[in-house]
């Protein structure tokens, strides 16, 4: 006959209903991911989050190599990644949240292309309009001016 220790079993069964918790955890930073290709015509993409979070982004980096200020509170971890499987000599990336106070902060891992945008006077969502996109991994970070400012988003990268 098997037997079992009521350690575990308790361990078993925590392992069980821990398990579909970190994969779905996983999974969702997965979900904010995405490529964008020329030569497969994927050229658009459109995803979306939430801002809210306490880490100043200025930290990572005060201005851009473009001489943007970078600012805003974000969390410390992006919110989506977005893979170049081709150079691109132009991208345009938008927030829209209903006209809150918006900041981006996109960053190569190579750390040799950092782009940030906000909003202006005329719509206070963020952008960031650049020309000369490498291939490679990109981090983005949606944040917002004032710290644990929550605010739901789509960005669109075209």
């Amino acid at each position: 006959m098997f037997k079992i220790s009521t350690f575990s079993f308790i361990s078993t069964v925590l392992t069980l209903m821990i398990m579909p918790v970190t994969s779905a955890i996983a999974q969702r930073k997965d979900l904010n991911s995405f490529h964008l290709a020329l030569r497969l015509n994927q050229t658009t993409a459109k995803v979306m989050g939430s801002t809210g979070g306490t880490y100043s982004l200025a930290s990572m980096v005060n201005k851009d190599h473009y001489g943007n200020h970078c600012m805003g509170y974000g969390d410390p971890e992006p919110d989506h990644i977005m893979i170049l499987d081709n150079d691109f000599p132009r991208l345009k990336l938008k927030v829209r949240s209903g006209g809150k106070d918006t900041t981006l902060v996109v960053k190569s891992t190579d750390k040799k292309d950092i782009r940030c945008g906000f909003g202006r006077q005329h719509s206070r969502d963020a952008v960031i309009d650049g020309r000369n996109w490498k291939a490679g991994r990109y981090e983005i970070w949606v944040g917002s001016m004032k710290p644990h400012q929550h605010s739901n988003y789509s960005l669109s990268v075209e």
